[in-house]
């Protein structure tokens, strides 16, 4: 079945308690990919009176083959032990799919890549391992990552920490360093902060118009929330957190080139901690990093593993992502002429 706007706050919620709960599968997600192109749908099915699997999908037409591709983002949601429930939630997928002129389901759920039984599942299905072999990427969601847990007092969680993180906190207190949750007003200022960070650290950034968009969506909606270290009144460090369920998740963090000695994004890293914690979060996630063997990082991005770890981070492995064909013919046509863009 379609899930229509009436029920948005039923569907947050099971997405909220579900074993992996991501901002990606919000309803409120749906409504920032409508504004660059995508079109959102929430397919689900229902057990006993409420919604028991889903899938917020995104559609994008592809103009030059005249067909359409579906993406949901961390998805789909489910028990991944229940295989009919997932064949229960494709078999509807499928339908829409025919619908809408569909060539294939992309997806990228956050299953541990330990759960041989879900990609045997998923190989059932139908559905083909096509992530990268990029260890610094893995897919179009990061494949892998490092996370916190959540649970020990504060006390505890601070000494869990590499000695050199907990001394570089309680610098940036000593220099006069504070964190405190940003406003709309900020957002000019952490923008050109991010635009430093992407020239310095050579990454790409969206426009300021889609952080605006971000900001008015899913702050309000209580899924995500700016934080601001300042110095002496100026911005010299800011981070976008979001928030779903038991999981933090930390994004588009930024740091000016000024007082980076003053160790702002330790103590920022710190009071987001906090705060995820204090609004019931158990696990924090620091999302990309690159791909480790043997405890050992192996891509180009090692230093975030290094600075994520020594907040006591551990590192996990996604089984990736995967599509799912419905025309074959289309679905090689679409990844030719990708391949032949360099996309």
């Amino acid at each position: 079945m379609l899930v229509d706007e009436t029920r948005r706050d039923e569907w947050n919620d099971f997405v909220r308690a579900s074993a992996h709960p991501s901002v990606m599968q919000s309803w409120e997600w749906g409504e920032l990919k409508a504004a660059t192109g995508w079109r959102p749908t929430v397919v689900a099915v229902e057990d006993d009176g409420g919604i028991a699997a889903g899938a917020l999908m995104l559609e994008r037409r592809l103009p030059w083959v005249g067909r359409a591709l579906l993406y949901a983002p961390r998805g789909p949601v489910l028990d991944w032990d229940d295989g009919e429930m997932l064949a229960r939630l494709l078999g509807d997928i499928r339908a829409l799919a025919r619908e809408r002129g569909a060539i294939a389901l992309k997806i990228d759920p956050c299953v541990p890549a330990q759960r041989a039984d879900v990609v045997a599942a998923l190989s059932r299905q139908g559905f083909r391992f096509v992530g990268s072999d990029d260890p610094d990427l893995g897919g179009t969601q990061p494949r892998y990552v490092m996370k916190t847990d959540l649970t020990p007092e504060p006390d505890d969680l601070m000494a869990s920490f590499h000695k050199k993180w907990r001394y570089n906190i309680r610098l940036a207190g000593r220099k006069g360093v504070t964190v405190r949750e940003g406003t709309r007003d900020d957002l000019p200022e952490f923008y050109r902060i991010l635009e430093v960070t992407a020239e310095r650290d050579e990454f790409r950034v969206r426009g300021v118009d889609y952080y605006d968009r971000l900001y008015d969506l899913l702050v309000p909606a209580g899924v995500a929330k700016l934080f601001a270290a300042e110095h002496e009144g100026r911005m010299i460090a800011a981070a976008i957190l979001f928030r779903m369920g038991h999981q933090a998740v930390y994004v588009y963090g930024a740091s000016d080139n000024e007082h980076r000695n003053l160790m702002p994004n330790h103590l920022l890293q710190w009071e987001m901690m906090q705060w995820a914690r204090e609004q019931g979060c158990t696990v924090y996630d620091f999302r990309g990093v690159t791909r480790e063997v043997d405890g050992e990082p192996v891509g180009e991005l090692g230093g975030l593993n290094r600075f994520k770890r020594g907040f006591a981070a551990r590192y996990m492995e996604y089984i990736g992502e995967y599509d799912l064909v419905f025309s074959p013919l289309w679905y090689r046509v679409y990844t030719t002429a990708r391949s032949l863009r360099g996309g």
